[in-house]
């Protein structure tokens, strides 16, 4: 058993326990990197390929003294992420991700962060106090439902899409196993798009998928993708062809989020309640993606004044945001209009891949560098939010 297979060990126990012994018995320590931070890595509660256990384990092993978890409509991983945080000796920052309407508001008609659909934002709850878990949790448990409803009619989308491949995906037997849903977990497009993945390889066996996904699927693939599919050595070969799927499918089975997104005021009103730190996910025009899973598009950026005047109205208090996926440029002007209207920055990367580094370069900028002092500030706020609840 390798050192990922037991840190996603079955159970929470387990996992910590494997983690304590992992340490015990390390030979050499690794090497602490003070110059980097990341607040934004799921766990396989939304989609990724590492336990909360696990997550802290390799932040740990890249040189981090913090970590972030950061899941999908669930905070289910938090409680195993603060304490592998403290058998590790990596301090935690806990939250979650979801999308809200902003219907009503300046950005209703608006492709604003999300790709797949206009008035639909994605927001991040940073820092939330210990004592707000178990209530968040259940806050977004009705909403993990209703998303599974979307998820069921997406899953027909694609079954429609295949119906001439004979691949046939079931949403109870393919997708919820390999998801954490009856765990607290949630199920993203990530998850459906997965089992499909699983399925075209079984199908067509690694040396077909490149031809299958052209003949039978009607994709085209680049050659860069198309040589990732003829590596049948490829360690990153089921993610690889994960992000092929959702780049060119999305779009085709895509189903509107409604009744699971709630609105950009009320999760103000929460975020207010629980003591979290409400935070804007800034993506910006995409050019070449980073991760290989979004296509070119444009986003915040023609209107990015008029997003920071509805942030505002609604007491956002700070915005996220990547500094390996942005251009200069971008991230200067977002920089700048954060501190005009006095709103704090978080750093993270999107970890839920394993081709991922937990480590951005980019913070070792000079441009970045406030975003590390930004990190420890948020874990102390979390820390105090959490003793003046409790």
């Amino acid at each position: 058993m390798n050192r990922l297979e037991k840190l996603n060990a079955l159970t929470v126990e387990e996992r910590l326990d494997n983690l304590k012994a992992l340490i015990e018995n390390e030979v050499e320590k690794p090497e602490v990197l003070p110059q980097f931070a990341n607040n934004h890595i799921h766990t396989f509660y939304s989609f990724s390929p590492y336990s909360p256990t696990a997550a802290v384990y390799y932040a740990r092993e890249s040189g981090l003294q913090t970590a972030g978890i950061m899941d999908h409509d669930s905070i289910a991983g938090a409680f195993e992420f603060i304490e592998a945080g403290k058998i590790a000796g990596v301090a935690t920052t806990v939250g979650l991700e979801c999308r809200v309407s902003t219907k009503g508001t300046l950005l209703e008609n608006k492709r604003i962060n999300n790709p797949d659909q206009i008035g639909v934002a994605y927001m991040a709850l940073h820092g939330v106090p210990h004592t707000e878990i178990k209530m968040l949790q259940e806050y977004f448990e009705p909403l993990r439902q209703r998303r599974n409803e979307r998820n069921k009619k997406m899953i027909k989308n694609i079954n429609e899409l295949f119906s001439d491949s004979g691949i046939v995906l079931d949403f109870e037997a393919d997708v919820l196993p390999v998801s954490k849903y009856s765990c607290g977990g949630s199920v993203t497009e990530r998850h459906l798009l997965y089992a499909l993945a699983l399925k075209i390889i079984a199908a067509a066996g690694k040396e077909n998928v490149s031809d299958f996904l052209e003949a039978k699927a009607g994709l085209t693939l680049s050659e860069k993708q198309k040589a990732l599919m003829n590596d049948k050595e490829n360690p990153y070969y089921d993610y690889d062809l994960l992000g092929i799927l959702k780049s060119a499918l999305v779009e085709k089975i895509y189903v509107p989020a409604t009744d699971e997104c709630i609105h950009i005021s009320e999760l103000s009103a929460l975020a207010k309640k629980t003591g979290a730190l409400l935070c804007y996910a800034y993506l910006g025009d995409v050019g070449d993606s980073v991760t290989g899973d979004k296509k070119t598009q444009k986003f915040e950026d023609d209107y990015l004044e008029t997003l920071f005047e509805v942030l505002k109205e609604n007491d956002i208090d700070a915005v996220t945001y990547m500094p390996s996926r942005n251009t200069p440029e971008q991230l200067t002007r977002l920089q700048e209009l954060c501190r005009v209207n006095n709103m704090k920055e978080i750093s993270g990367e999107d970890i839920n891949s394993p081709r991922q580094k937990f480590i951005c370069p980019e913070l070792e900028k000079p441009q970045f560098s406030h975003l590390i002092d930004a990190t420890w500030k948020l874990i102390e706020r979390e820390k105090q939010e959490t003793l003046k609840r409790m």
